[in-house]
């Protein structure tokens, strides 16, 4: 009897802390004071690092759903964007539709926690499975409530919005981890009065989570919705095209020749009044050819998911979103694709294993590494720049400064910048995370320079600090991770 007490009791510990040390323990998450990034009730810093599940719901099963959220988790990710439906009706795995009766959702109420369609395990049923196994693993739902493309083919109304979003957010407001998505991949001038009747009727019943919009590439989603009450933060898509890669566009927002400058959207979109924090929640993904829809482009590699990774955050961006081709589309054989290869090529489970899906934890860790709220761009600390891959990007705190550095080019920078006398100075690889103490250097303008050691993109991070703070010390030789330890799977259950 005492060694069954005993192993109940284990069994209760184990339990209890895997339930706990998860982010919102810190409290709600909400806009910081300076309006520049995100944080927690209690002031703690939360650094978005999104993972692009845009069919999550609809193509995984439940132990699929289980192993690529402990996969993203064990990436370092936060939050994973998906697609909540993305038809009307939307089908899942399992054959359930989203909308059994058009938009009356009564068939989906909760009562006591179960579905009113009895002995039915429904759409809605998969997709709570999916918020809560989230949780469990301390990631965020970015909820994209429904694809663009649908509202913009009129098969939600202004009516129907308000059925819909009322349903979602009696379904979701007492879930921790809930972020909310208007948009998804269209303009905001296209029947706007359903996204601002969808996203009003939700913060309406729904006062404990963040919202924002997902707009259509190459736009930030404070053209349109800078003074709505209901967005918390903006983001933008910098979209999947390459330098010159125009496609025709007659309505084209950007100048000729920026497509990959995803840094000047951090720019636009301080420009309009509120300020917001800014992410880039689609920027080209890992192994998609260059401009979505030749598949005889070249693929975007590991060392361009970096490239905009590091711009946007050092732009002054509060996180950023990393998405890959295969993963995104959650392909496996049997399935076609939209971009590229189909599933019987690469699979969703394949790409988690391309480079660049597990590189992005090292931008968390390095941000997180300093004072957060402090940080700032600036782009003075660099005297001779150039353009395209030849840019250098910088971003400061009082104490410390970091500058991105893509084609391993020649840096003339202003350490007088930050405080100090003397400055410690590292070069972080971007690849591997991996740290490479280089001196101490007086508090002047010096020129430094990486040498690459192959052919091989080798873009990394310099790193100078003031060398009274300890915020590194010479002999680190990684980055220390922000914590969080993914629940790992237990094959005997």
């Amino acid at each position: 009897m005492k060694k069954i007490v005993m192993i109940l009791s284990l069994a209760l510990l184990t339990m209890s802390a895997q339930a706990g040390n998860k982010p919102w323990d810190n409290g709600k998450l909400r806009v910081s004071d300076n309006q520049r990034y995100l944080q927690f009730e209690n002031g703690q810093p939360f650094f978005w690092l999104g993972e692009t599940g845009w069919l999550l719901p609809e193509r995984l099963d439940r132990a699929e759903a289980e192993w690529y959220l402990q996969s993203v988790a064990k990436a370092g990710y936060n939050v994973v964007q998906v697609q909540t439906i993305d038809g009307v009706p939307a089908y899942n795995i399992y054959g359930q539709l989203s909308n059994v009766d058009g938009w009356n959702m009564e068939a989906f109420s909760t009562k006591s926690g179960k579905s009113g369609m009895s002995g039915t395990y429904t759409y809605w049923d998969h997709m709570d499975y999916i918020v809560d196994m989230a949780a469990q693993h301390g990631i965020y739902i970015g909820m994209v409530c429904i694809w663009g493309g649908l509202v913009k083919d009129g098969k939600l109304s202004v009516d129907d919005a308000k059925k819909y979003g009322t349903f979602l957010a009696n379904r979701y407001k007492s879930k921790k981890n809930i972020i909310w998505f208007m948009g998804g991949d269209i303009q905001g001038d296209i029947n706007a009065d359903v996204w601002e009747t969808l996203a009003t009727t939700i913060k309406s019943i729904d006062k404990n989570h963040l919202m924002t919009y997902h707009p259509r590439g190459r736009y930030t989603s404070a053209k349109w919705w800078s003074k709505a009450q209901w967005l918390d933060f903006h983001t933008f898509q910098s979209g999947h095209r390459k330098y010159g890669q125009r496609m025709g566009n007659k309505d084209y927002p950007i100048p000729d020749n920026t497509e990959e400058d995803n840094w000047m959207y951090v720019d636009s979109t301080w420009k309009y009044n509120p300020i917001k924090p800014v992410l880039d929640a689609e920027p080209s993904y890992e192994d998609i050819p260059m401009g979505l829809h030749d598949p005889n482009e070249g693929r975007w590699q590991d060392y361009d998911v970096r490239r905009y990774a590091y711009w946007s955050v050092f732009a002054g961006s509060c996180g950023h979103t990393y998405g890959h081709n295969a993963i995104m589309q959650m392909l496996k054989p049997g399935y076609p694709t939209s971009y590229g290869d189909a599933g019987d090529v690469k699979t969703w489970y394949q790409g988690l294993k391309d480079p660049g899906f597990s590189q992005m934890q090292y931008l968390k860790r390095l941000i997180l590494s300093f004072p957060y709220f402090e940080r700032m761009p600036d782009q003075s600390i660099i005297l001779e720049n150039g353009e395209q891959y030849n840019r250098l990007i910088a971003t400061r705190g009082n104490d410390y400064l970091l500058v991105y550095n893509y084609n391993g080019n020649q840096m003339k920078l202003d350490l007088t910048k930050i405080s100090g006398e003397k400055k410690n100075v590292w070069w972080m690889d971007a690849a591997t995370g991996k740290l490479k103490y280089l001196g101490e250097y007086d508090s002047k303008v010096l020129t430094f320079r990486y040498h690459p050691q192959s052919a091989r993109v080798e873009d990394g991070v310099l790193i100078a600090i003031d060398a009274t703070k300890n915020y590194l010390t010479k002999e680190q030789t990684e980055l220390s991770p922000d914590g969080y330890k993914a629940k790992e799977r237990d094959l005997n259950e």
